[in-house]
């Protein structure tokens, strides 16, 4: 593995880089191993507000100048406030997802939270996947018009074993925040294609590309942006997705923000923003305990 990631690392260095890419991997894929670990032991509020196209009104005939002009595209909004937290399905116990109970719909509220992490901590703890997966398709059925998931975790595509499926290159430098950083673009070549976006009950698996901001002075992971695309039906259908990511005290970097859009051709359908309050760790700051490996509740 390190003489492949040498081997990538023989683009040369920017001016004002002060890691060469090998080291930024290792450090990256390092924080990817960490969230896969910890991630399951934590607990946030997430606040989603979509913005997204209504759909089209049924069909009336129209003559003159209106028969040909394009329907205005008319937008609605919505709040999702929830729960949440990561843990394995356990029939595909190496992948990672987002698992949510919901408090408010826009404004309404629907639980307590309270109530909310009693519920997610007895539905993790099933001995069966059906609490699981209920409480997926239960986000889908508050309205929302597209309810794409599994962002928050995709520091996971750059684990060690995964790094191979990449062609990394340093394009420059940029600032986060506070922090100096080193920008890379990254390219899916081969391996599975890991991006997951749920419309309905269809999930669809498309090739990724993105950038990745990494912190100059040591590699840590700030920023991650991806983009997948493929055609349907003659369109071509777009997702792009950027995740801002932030330590915590207990020594992983987890989301504080996703912004996902969804396009069609050129035109905007969805747009997802996903935001964090600062992550509980399970058994310090919240009610709910994991056991020692994270795997579920108790």
């Amino acid at each position: 593995m390190r003489a492949c990631i040498l081997a990538v690392a023989a683009i040369g260095i920017l001016p004002g880089q002060t890691l060469p890419l090998a080291d930024i991997l290792s450090r990256v894929s390092e924080e990817a191993e960490m969230f896969r670990r910890t991630a399951p032991q934590t607990l946030s509020e997430e606040t989603l507000q979509q913005r997204s196209l209504k759909p089209a009104p049924r069909f009336h005939p129209r003559v003159g100048s209106g028969a040909t002009a394009r329907p205005v595209a008319e937008y609605q909004t919505r709040e999702i406030v929830s729960e949440y937290t990561y843990a394995s399905l356990r029939d595909s116990p190496g992948a990672l997802h987002e698992f949510r109970q919901v408090i408010s719909v826009d404004g309404r509220p629907v639980s307590t939270p309270e109530k909310a992490r009693h519920t997610l901590s007895l539905d993790l703890k099933s001995e069966d996947d059906r609490a699981r997966k209920r409480m997926l398709e239960n986000f889908r059925k508050v309205g929302l018009i597209d309810a794409a998931m599994d962002f928050g975790q995709i520091l996971l595509l750059f684990t060690r074993r995964e790094l191979h499926n990449y062609d990394f290159r340093i394009v420059g430098t940029d600032r986060i925040g506070a922090d100096e950083a080193i920008v890379l673009t990254y390219e899916q070549r081969q391996g599975n294609q890991t991006m997951l976006v749920f419309e309905g009950k269809k999930t669809i698996r498309a090739k990724l590309d993105g950038k990745l901001w990494v912190r100059s002075s040591d590699g840590l992971p700030l920023r991650i942006s991806l983009r997948s695309q493929w055609k349907e039906q003659r369109q071509l259908r777009r997702h792009e997705a950027t995740v801002e990511y932030a330590a915590t005290p207990f020594g992983v970097v987890l989301p504080a923000s996703v912004k996902h859009r969804e396009f069609l051709d050129q035109e905007l359908i969805t747009e997802n923003l996903f935001r964090y309050a600062p992550f509980k760790r399970f058994g310090a700051n919240a009610e709910i305990k994991f056991d020692a490996t994270g795997a579920g509740a108790k």
